[in-house]
């Protein structure tokens, strides 16, 4: 938590690296609700645009270049998955929250799978929406922190808290907003044991009705980008987490 010099909370402003406000798409086929998300995010200082199906989603992406994108999963045309897909190839790292009236975990799972970085379940709060993103935008950036020494280094890998830039023996790696965040949570922690309860709590903040296959998930994106090609950091021990260690 972030306080002021008496010790009270403070907001953290989130603000584009030029100093203009963040651009978030919001992609929902009911107007209404498209329009309240629109209001209470304007409300936060940020730029909005909306679409009401998956292909004036794209559209729209593309023109717009939203730094972050909430995604309904039922859509008339394009279901928020194929959307999804299609937007990651364009913006391999914008983050996306799914919205669906789907409440089951297997659901949570596949929007994760495909790529999405949150889950909120309809009926949802616009403070729990907000607090989402919110969460997203600064794993992406879009936050200024006062620390002593922005950049973390494990072996030959470096991460920049700062520019979010990864880099192995010196290769830039493209990472997503999750990717990242998971990755800066083990280099913070190197050679310790980390159980999938507290990447769970600690990543995303809360967990998946005991499914944390989502942690292997991300694990296996993570070795595809940081060890593939290279001797392994990322090491498994079974029955009791990971562990990001220098490669020897």
């Amino acid at each position: 938590m972030v306080t002021d010099e008496h010790g009270a909370p403070t907001r953290i402003e989130l603000r584009r690296p030029d100093g203009d406000p963040v651009r978030v798409l919001v992609v929902d086929d009911e107007p209404t609700l498209a329009d309240l998300l629109s209001m209470a995010l304007r409300y936060e200082g940020w730029q909005v645009r909306t679409a009401g199906n998956g292909v004036a989603a794209l559209n729209t992406a593309r023109q717009f270049r939203p730094d972050a994108v909430v995604l309904d999963v039922m859509l008339p045309d394009l279901d928020g998955f194929q959307v999804l897909r299609r937007l990651r190839e364009s913006a391999p790292t914008v983050p996306v929250l799914f919205l669906t009236a789907r409440d089951a975990v297997e659901e949570r799972i596949a929007g994760l799978t495909v790529g999405g970085d949150d889950y909120v379940t309809k009926p949802f709060s616009l403070e729990e929406v907000i607090a989402r993103l919110r969460a997203l935008l600064r794993r992406s950036g879009f936050a200024v922190a006062t620390r002593d020494e922005p950049v973390l280094t494990v072996g030959d890998l470096t991460l920049d808290e700062d520019s979010h830039e990864v880099r192995r023996d010196g290769h830039l790696i493209t990472l997503t907003a999750t990717e990242f965040e998971l990755l800066r949570y083990l280099m913070r922690n190197p050679r310790r044991v980390l159980s999938k309860a507290q990447i769970l709590d600690r990543v995303w903040n809360y967990d998946f009705g005991g499914q944390a296959n989502v942690v292997e998930l991300y694990i296996s994106y993570l070795r595809k980008k940081i060890d593939v090609g290279r001797p392994p950091m990322i090491h498994t021990l079974r029955g009791a987490g990971y562990v990001l260690r220098p490669a020897e």
